[in-house]
């Protein structure tokens, strides 16, 4: 499985890093093709996006998180006029389906060109390549994740979010920049349930793609942490057994909960009231 995972093919300096300027240069025509000629796509708030892919202070990560409405949501939500999507170095890292980006060498070596990090659905907040993203983000390099964990084609209020976005903010060394986006259009590009209840072979044309980009979200991990030690004293929870926080705060798994939920909850609070704009 490890073997299937092709992490070797992921790194920078993979031959000298030209597959992977090659595999950008061709995604990122694909997404501005779909985005702008094929489709109209509308973005508010688009500067303070390029503003943190491209100028972030030295050393501080970037975790984007959005809702998923189809397959295609990345790379083409990335693929907007004045976006530098053939841009390999500043390209960001993303979460992708084992099940779906990884099924065969293939598909591996293609997705790792691109960025892209395996998660097993299901398998929790510890699973090994958790820690491969987090060294992503040790490094102050740009992640994007669908905290949500799943497509959502309807027209619904935020899911309840996975913990794994939370669990990443918390143990990162530097408190990554956190930026939520939401996102309508592209469950009519990609649908679900085309024919026969397949996807279409190809996106659809002449829709209408629209991106809010939020403001930045500010945790405040210090006196969250101090907040969750205190609420979970009480905890009558059953636990899974996991690890402790090797940080000074020494959170055991039932602080560990509290924070990644109450984390959680602020970050779909907001994507939900970027939800109910408009552009």
């Amino acid at each position: 499985m490890g073997r299937r995972h092709m992490e070797w093919a992921g790194r920078t300096d993979h031959m000298w890093g030209i597959p992977r300027k090659m595999m950008f240069m061709a995604v990122g025509a694909f997404a501005k093709t779909v985005a702008n000629l094929l489709n109209t796509t509308s973005v508010r708030n688009a500067d303070t996006l390029l503003r943190l892919v491209r100028y972030r202070p030295p050393g501080v990560s970037l975790i984007t998180v959005s809702n998923h409405m189809s397959t295609l949501d990345d790379p083409v939500m990335w693929g907007f006029k004045g976006f530098p999507t053939s841009d390999a170095t500043l390209g960001r890292w993303v979460l992708a389906a084992e099940d779906i980006c990884f099924k065969n060498t293939v598909l591996s070596y293609f997705f790792r060109l691109g960025k892209c990090i395996p998660i097993t659905r299901g398998a929790g907040i510890h699973q090994k390549y958790m820690d491969e993203a987090l060294e992503h983000l040790r490094n102050g390099e740009w992640l994007h994740t669908f905290p949500e964990g799943k497509v959502t084609q309807e027209d619904v209020p935020i899911r309840r979010l996975k913990w794994g976005t939370s669990s990443l903010i918390v143990r990162s060394p530097v408190t990554p920049i956190v930026l939520p986006i939401v996102h309508r259009g592209f469950q009519e590009i990609m649908p679900e349930n085309y024919i026969f209840g397949r996807r279409p072979v190809v996106p659809l044309c002449s829709k209408k793609i629209e991106i809010i980009v939020g403001e930045p979200i500010h945790f405040d991990l210090p006196s969250m942490k101090q907040m969750a030690i205190s609420m979970s004293r009480n905890c009558s929870s059953p636990l899974l057994g996991w690890p402790a926080t090797d940080e000074p705060t020494g959170l055991d798994e039932a602080a560990q909960r509290f924070l990644y939920a109450y984390i959680s909850d602020q970050i779909r609070g907001v994507m939900e009231k970027l939800r109910a704009l408009k552009i």
